[in-house]
Order: structure tokens, then C-alpha cells, then sequence
């Protein structure tokens, strides 16, 4: 326990009064544990002990009286010894000036006066040396004496707790005077503001300190420090958010502005990068390292850091991110000067290593890049090929949103526009040239691109009529890729292709050539569907030759089977008719045989009967072997001088067929055979000679 003096000059006194009061604090103890351990009855009041005091030349008889009174005071359990510590514990507590701090207090001294008269100097509230005023000097946990009442003041405040997560900021009343450059006062070890005279004697300065409490308990003088927590941050004007301590995601990364240092040099955009402050946490080193005030090139990466808000502002923004397909071109606004390493070859800018202000010639690859976009831009250069349209087409990238379809004219100065699309590449170790050269892709397009496309085809629709242009597309279109590829490659760009796309001439011009057109496309239509009827026709034949196959194949065996037929009745009929000439021969033969003979009879009977006679008697003979007969059944005449002679003939010959058929059916009379004309002739001439 510490102990205070008597405010007496000299040491030796002070020594004499710290062990007498040791001495009344042991003694006082040991009463207290006496009485602890005697009988619990009512204990005499100091004035009751006082009015048994005995004067000091009656002692003798004071004596005999206490051992007379022996008994009584044991009956009472009170030895008499204790009677006297008590005594002068109890002056101790009035005139002895007994302070007890609690475990978790602070005592907070206030000296009234002093007997030297001696006051503080000017411009200071705590006192050093013993002045009267606010001490410097607490009082810990304890019993504590020399503290007289009507000298000091003694008041007891809780420790300063911290929370986990947050931070405590303080504010001093006393020190030395902050310089004109600084605004934060500077940290001095004085074992976290706890010991008030180390912070005043060793150069502590007043108002806002650069250094903070973290999470934990202090004892702190609160007369000469102020402590601002989340707690009571709004009755200091501050939120409590402020005094959390900050995180930094870890997606972001956190840009930093001190608000303390000397200020940034001219020409200067950013403080540069400072060693030893552990990420701004100790601001004090970074002060004394020569930061800079204002926005800083380095940057809080993703994590948990204690920063003194009065000292240091963080704004947090994504990290870079590179996506696939690009790289990113950084020109840095920091750095250190700029040292040129592109070489002599390349004239059209500066390229410069890591760190160094300008294009750096090493891009950043896919990904994501903690880095400081308030000094430094990064520049997307797509290493994928890109298309570019001169059309009121637009691609996702959109650096040829801008560009119109080229209006160019023709030689027999017709004007007509003209779509074009151009594919390039930019490599991934070219994208730093092409941007020290013209700044960004969107120049590239704007600045480059655009004028050396749009005047080549202007050039090159001048040589050639409309028509020509038209029929020699892809003639244009292989020296237009030849021409761009070369005059691109000066710019570090690579031209993969040049397509020529719609082609819109004067509506006039093209409508004879669309009617041409149209007549020529109609006489091809014509051609192919007459080609298509003949194939048409050829399939109906074919289709019915294949329905009626079955039946041609019938057909063909029966033509063969009648032409076999028909070979066989040739030889049939040639056979037959070789037999009949045969027969006919043979007929004849006999017929001449028989004729000759019967010529040579009738030759005989006319020479033997006469003519008349020989032919007389043939007939007759004819007339016998035939039974004709010579009188007929009816005679039909006309003697009687009717007319109806012929009609009577016939109707008897009915009769007597009818009457022949009824009597003997079986019989009919036979139809007499033709006479000969010799007979007939003969027997008309008898009847009309009758």
C-alpha cells in the first residue's frame, strides 16, 4: 500500500509518521482479531472508555483499581488491553486521514492547500509537487494514510472498462502544446495513460491523443484525461460506431486518408508508403517515419485492425477484378519517377517497371487485385478476339457502338453504304504498348481504327463501278484484310480478319438489275419444272410399267406361249396342207383317171348310140338313181279361167305337207333336189308349150 506524508518538509519526519501509523495498523489488526474471537456482548463507546481514563500521577492506584476490576471486565469478555488500540484507531480514522479504494476504484486526489503556500505554475491544472490542486498521482486499491480531511480531497471513480471489439479515445487537459503542424497529440509511455506523471513529464501534450485504450480495464486519472467510449460517445459528439474496432471485409479492400502528418508534397497526389506503423495502428510511428497527411498509397487488406478514427478515415471498395479474357493495364498516378524501359524502338510512350509512376509493362492477369483505385487506373484490354462493326450492330463490349455503316462512291459516282466488320487481337503483353500509345481500347477504335478502315474501302470504291464492286466482293474483301493487317501491326494490333457485309446500292441501279434478275430466275424456274413434268411423266410411267408388271410378265409368256402356238399350227397347217396337195394330188389323180375313163365311155356310147341317144339314155338313168319325179303331185293351171291358180298350187301343197306329218310324223316328205337346168329348162319349155 502506498502512503502519503504529513505535508512536512523533512523525510525524517515522514519516515517517523509511516511507521507509527504502521505500528496503529498492526495493533488495530490484532484488537480486530481479539474481539473477533471474544464473546459477542455490547462493546463501550469511545466516551465510556474515556471516562475511565486515570490520570498519569495516580498510577499506583490505578493499578490495584484494574486488578479489583480484573473480574468484572472478563465476565464482560473485554480484555483491558484492547481498551487502548481501540482508542487510538478511532483518532486514527478522524485525525490520521484513512482513504480505502476499493478493488475496481480509482482515487482521484485533490489537495486543498499546502503549508509552503506554494501554487502551480501557469498554464497547468496538474500538480507535480505537491501544489495544491488536482494530483497527478492516484491512489490503487487500498488503505491509504495522511490524507487529513480538511487537506484533501479524495474521490473515488471506477476503472475505465473497454469492451472486446471496441476502442476508448482520450482526450488530455494538461501536457505541452501540440505543434502547428499537428493536431493529435503524441504517444509517450505512460503505461496506457495510467500513469499521469510519466505522460506529464515526459512530453505527453494536451487535447486529442494520437493513442487509444483497447479492450481491457485502466486505472486512469479522469482529472487529466478524458475517456471517450462507445458508452458516452454521443455526449462527445461521436457515434459509437466509430469506436468499434474496423473491419475490413474480404471481398474490399480499404482505402486510407490520415488525418495527421505533414502535408503532401507538391505534385503529389497520395502520401507514400511508410514502414513500421503496423497498418496505421500505431500512428505515432507512422508520424515519425515522415507520413504524410492525406489520401495514402498503401491499403488495408481484409481484417480487423484498431485505427484512431481522429487519426485515420477508411473507405472500403471491391478489389480489382480481372475477369477471363482480359488483362488490366494499371497507370499508376504514384510512385516512384518515371524510368522508361519500352526502348528506343518504341517512341509512341513510356513503359515502366512495378511501383514507378506510368504504364507499368507488366499487366495484371485474371483475377482479383487488392488495389488502390484513387492512384491508379486499371484499363480492361480484352486478349479474346473482338469484333467490331461498322453497322447498327452492337457487340457486348460496345466499343463500336459508335460506328455507322461507311458511305463510299463508286467511280461512275454512284454512293452507296457499305457494313463491315473487323475481328482484332490484342496480346496480353502488347496491351501495355497499345495503351501507352493511345490511352485506352475505346481510342483505339475512335482514334485508329475507324479513320484506316473507313478511308481504305473510300479508296478503294473509287477504282470500280457499282457492279463491279459487287461482283468483285471477294476480291475487295481479301485485299482489304491484307492492306488493314499490315497497317494495324504498327499500332501493336493484330487484324485476324476483314469481312465486307451488306452492300446497299442506289435502289434505281439495282432494279433493272433485280428485274434481270427476276426474268433470268423465272427462265431457270421455267427449265426445272418442265425438267420436273419430264421427271414427272417418267415417274407416272414408270409407276404404271411397276403396277402392271404382273400383267406384262402374263403377257409376255402368253405372247410367247401363242408364238409357239402359233409356230406349231404353221407346222400344223403346213402339214395338212402338204397332206391335202398330197391328197388333192392324189384326188386329181384319180378324178383324171376316172374322167378319162368316163370320157373314153362316153367317147364309146356316142360312138356306139349317137349323141342324142346316149345323152337320152344318161338322163335317164340320173333320173332314176335320184327318183325324180317327173309329174308332179299338183298342177297348178289356169284353164278355167281363174287367175287364182298359183295361190290354189300352194295352199294344196300345205295341206298335203300337213296331212303327210299327221298321219306319219316320222316320214316327211323330202324336198324334191334341183333338177338340172337341162330338165328344168326342159320342163318349162313343156309346160309353156302347154
Amino acid at each position: 500500500m502506498k502512503s502519503f506524508p504529513f505535508s512536512l518538509d523533512k523525510s525524517k519526519q515522514n519516515k517517523f509518521v509511516s511507521l507509527a501509523t504502521s505500528a496503529i495498523a498492526a495493533l488495530s489488526l490484532a484488537g480486530g482479531v481479539n474481539a473477533a474471537n471474544a464473546t459477542p456482548i455490547k462493546t463501550p463507546t469511545a466516551q465510556e472508555l474515556a471516562s475511565v481514563s486515570i490520570p498519569y500521577n495516580q498510577t499506583q492506584p490505578v493499578v490495584t483499581q484494574s486488578v479489583t476490576r480484573q473480574i468484572p471486565y472478563q465476565a464482560m469478555g473485554i480484555e483491558p488491553l484492547i481498551i487502548i488500540p481501540v482508542i487510538i484507531i478511532g483518532g486514527c480514522f478522524f485525525f490520521g486521514g484513512l482513504v480505502v479504494i476499493g478493488e475496481r476504484e480509482v482515487g482521484i486526489v485533490v489537495k486543498k492547500f499546502t503549508l509552503s503556500g506554494k501554487g502551480l505554475p501557469a498554464g497547468r491544472l496538474i500538480a507535480l509537487n505537491g501544489e495544491a490542486g488536482l494530483q497527478a498521482d492516484t491512489l490503487a486499491p487500498g488503505w491509504h494514510w495522511g490524507h487529513w480531511p480538511w487537506q484533501y480531497a479524495v474521490k473515488k471513480e471506477s476503472v475505465i472498462v473497454v469492451p472486446q471489439g471496441q476502442i476508448a479515445m482520450i482526450v488530455a487537459a494538461d501536457g505541452a502544446q501540440n505543434p502547428p503542424e499537428r493536431i493529435l497529440g503524441k504517444i509517450v509511455e505512460c503505461d496506457n495513460f495510467q500513469d499521469a506523471r510519466k505522460f506529464l513529464t515526459k512530453g505527453g501534450e494536451k487535447g486529442r491523443q494520437m493513442g487509444f485504450l483497447t479492450a481491457g480495464s485502466y486505472r486512469i486519472n479522469t482529472a487529466l484525461f478524458k475517456v471517450i467510449t462507445a458508452a458516452n460517445a454521443s455526449a462527445h459528439g461521436m457515434n459509437a460506431e466509430q469506436l468499434n474496432v474496423y473491419s475490413v471485409k474480404s471481398d474490399k479492400v480499404g482505402i486510407v486518408t490520415t488525418l495527421d502528418g505533414l502535408p503532401i508534397s507538391p505534385g503529389e497526389i497520395a502520401g507514400a508508403v511508410i514502414e513500421g506503423h503496423d497498418n496505421f495502428q500505431n500512428g505515432q510511428k507512422f508520424i515519425n517515419g515522415g507520413g504524410k497527411r492525406g489520401l495514402q498509397e498503401q491499403i488495408l487488406l481484409s481484417g480487423s485492425w484498431n485505427l484512431n478514427p481522429w487519426f485515420v478515415q477508411v473507405e472500403q471498395v471491391p478489389m480489382t477484378e480481372i475477369p477471363i479474357g482480359y488483362v488490366g493495364v494499371v497507370i499508376s498516378f504514384v510512385g516512384k519517377e518515371q524510368e522508361d524501359i519500352s526502348g528506343a524502338a518504341f517512341t509512341h510512350g513510356n513503359l515502366v517497371h512495378q511501383g514507378h509512376k506510368g504504364v507499368w509493362v507488366e499487366p495484371l492477369y485474371p483475377g482479383k487485385h487488392p488495389t488502390n483505385s484513387r492512384i491508379m487506373k486499371i484499363e480492361l484490354v480484352p486478349t479474346t478476339n473482338i469484333v467490331l462493326n461498322w453497322s447498327g450492330r452492337t457487340e457486348r463490349h460496345s466499343y463500336d457502338e459508335k460506328l455507322q455503316s461507311l458511305t463510299v462512291r463508286s467511280r461512275d459516282g454512284f454512293a452507296f453504304d457499305l457494313e463491315v466488320a473487323q475481328i482484332i487481337h490484342v496480346g496480353a503483353l502488347d496491351a501495355p504498348k497499345v495503351i501507352s500509345r493511345v490511352g485506352a481500347m475505346q481510342n483505339l477504335v475512335d482514334h485508329v481504327l475507324e479513320p484506316t478502315i473507313g478511308n481504305y474501302f473510300r479508296n478503294s470504291a473509287q477504282n470500280c463501278t457499282v457492279l463491279d464492286f459487287l461482283t468483285a466482293r471477294s476480291e475487295r474483301q481479301t485485299e482489304a484484310a491484307e492492306y488493314i493487317k499490315i497497317a494495324l501491326r504498327a499500332y501493336d494490333v493484330q487484324a485476324i480478319d476483314t469481312l465486307i457485309g451488306d452492300i446497299q446500292p442506289p435502289a434505281a441501279l439495282m432494279q433493272t438489275q433485280t428485274d434481270r434478275k427476276i426474268a433470268e430466275e423465272e427462265r431457270k424456274t421455267y427449265e426445272v419444272q418442265q425438267m420436273a413434268q419430264t421427271q414427272r411423266q417418267q415417274l407416272v410411267r414408270e409407276t404404271a410399267l411397276a403396277n402392271i408388271q404382273q400383267e406384262m410378265v402374263k403377257s409376255e409368256q402368253s405372247v410367247q406361249i401363242a408364238e409357239l402356238k402359233s409356230q406349231a399350227a404353221i407346222k400344223e397347217a403346213n402339214g395338212e396342207a402338204e397332206a391335202t396337195k398330197l391328197k388333192a394330188i392324189a384326188e386329181a389323180e384319180g378324178i383324171r383317171a376316172t374322167g378319162n375313163a368316163k370320157a373314153e365311155t362316153y367317147r364309146t356310147g356316142v360312138q356306139a348310140l349317137g349323141l342324142q341317144g346316149y345323152t337320152a339314155m344318161q338322163l335317164m338313168q340320173i333320173v332314176g338313181d335320184r327318183n325324180v319325179r317327173i309329174i308332179p303331185d299338183i298342177i297348178v293351171g289356169g284353164n278355167n279361167g281363174s287367175n287364182n291358180g298359183l295361190a290354189d298350187g300352194l295352199l294344196s301343197m300345205i295341206l298335203l305337207n300337213q296331212t303327210n306329218s299327221k298321219t306319219h310324223p316320222e316320214s316327211k316328205i323330202p324336198t324334191p333336189p334341183p333338177l338340172p337346168n337341162a330338165v328344168v329348162a326342159k320342163s318349162e319349155s313343156t309346160n309353156h308349150n302347154s
